[in-house]
């Protein structure tokens, strides 16, 4: 899962990243407002956490632009400002949640799926369909029932595919989802990490599209028709 972190705190800027990254996460840390703004449109982020008291641009109009743009990329607004009217203000302007300076990483993870289920239309822990479902919270696949451990880019994948089932990824748009910057990925990266996930899931259920990428059938694997 790739994250976006805006945060000009040294500091917490390095600790928060590297907690995220030990949780299986693909973390971009960037430390002012226009380069927040400038990444978020680029786009691929499962979620952004953005301070407020940011260098070129406060991150109120980085939030303000950003979905004023359209842009829906679930945003957890991380900040000292602890103002009633902070709170309202932030969350009125498009913020998924509001998290006030000091807070618990564990409390910080669970709000992070929180937000991100809300974005997949889940209540639950629980997205996919029929023959393959992803547990956000223990990162495991579930096939038929049965549970696997899932590593950080196969779980990244494999909730890539099924936030929308039935829609084709290309390899870039995959790419995007699983690889921060700065880290290199090979020509033909993101085809074993697919064939690896089919020893796990079976070989029907990520399909590809030859010439476009990939994608994971909207109706259960084994429905007639299937392509």
């Amino acid at each position: 899962m790739r994250v976006l972190l805006v945060e000009d705190d040294e500091m917490i800027g390095q600790s928060l990243h590297r907690a995220l990254e030990a949780n299986g996460m693909s973390v971009d840390w960037v430390k002012e407002g226009e380069l927040a703004q400038s990444a978020m449109a680029d786009g691929g982020y499962a979620c952004v956490l953005l301070d407020l008291g940011l260098p070129r641009r406060d991150g109120t109009e980085v939030l303000r632009r950003a979905r004023a743009s359209g842009d829906r990329t679930p945003v957890l607004v991380l900040t000292a400002r602890d103002g009633l009217d902070d709170r309202i203000n932030g969350l009125d302007i498009g913020a998924d949640d509001y998290i006030v300076k000091p807070y618990e990483f564990r409390e910080l993870l669970a709000r992070m799926r929180a937000v991100i289920r809300r974005r997949d239309g889940a209540a639950h822990s629980i997205i996919g369909i029929d023959a393959v479902q992803l547990d956000l919270t223990t990162r495991e696949v579930l096939v038929q029932g049965e549970r696997s451990q899932l590593s950080a880019r196969e779980f990244s994948l494999l909730h890539a595919l099924l936030e929308r089932p039935g829609a084709i990824l290309s390899r870039d748009q995959l790419e995007d989802r699983i690889y921060g910057w700065g880290e290199e990925v090979s020509s033909n990266a993101v085809d074993v990490l697919i064939h690896g996930m089919r020893r796990k899931l079976g070989p029907d259920v990520i399909r590809n599209v030859r010439g476009l990428g990939w994608r994971i059938a909207a109706a259960p694997a084994t429905a007639k028709g299937a392509a």
